[in-house]
């Protein structure tokens, strides 16, 4: 007399969830990626937007003579160390006094390789009398 296995039918579909794990890992993976690559441009425009700021603050205090350097100064200083090196400060103007901050935007890690755009952060203020 033999034996008879009574089968379950979910034995038949063993390993598809794993498959069908590994078909979808690397669209999971990219989304990540992309996910934190728009992450970074965004700080990168939160941190072009807040120095522009600084930089127009500090220009504004400063005597005219001395506006650009104080500008670049207070443009850099709280920069992160991956976005400093490619910054670019400038202010412009009398009574109205502007400041231009360009930072260019890292390729998944900071620090390394740049976009070829860049991302530019601007501010104006009024010139503070000096006595």
């Amino acid at each position: 007399m033999r034996r008879t296995r009574i089968r379950n039918p979910r034995h038949r579909d063993d390993g598809q969830v794993t498959i069908e794990f590994l078909g979808m890992t690397p669209l999971i993976l990219l989304t990540l990626v992309l996910l934190w690559q728009f992450a970074l441009l965004g700080y990168t425009f939160v941190l072009a937007g807040n120095a522009a700021d600084e930089a127009v603050r500090a220009a504004t205090a400063a005597a005219p003579g001395e506006r650009q350097g104080a500008c670049e100064a207070a443009g850099r200083d709280k920069l992160p160390e991956a976005w400093e090196g490619g910054a670019s400060v400038s202010c412009v103007g009398e009574g109205f006094v502007t400041a231009t901050v360009t930072l260019e935007v890292p390729v998944l890690f900071p620090g390394t390789v740049a976009f070829p755009f860049t991302v530019e952060g601007h501010a104006g203020a009024v010139e503070e009398e000096t006595d």
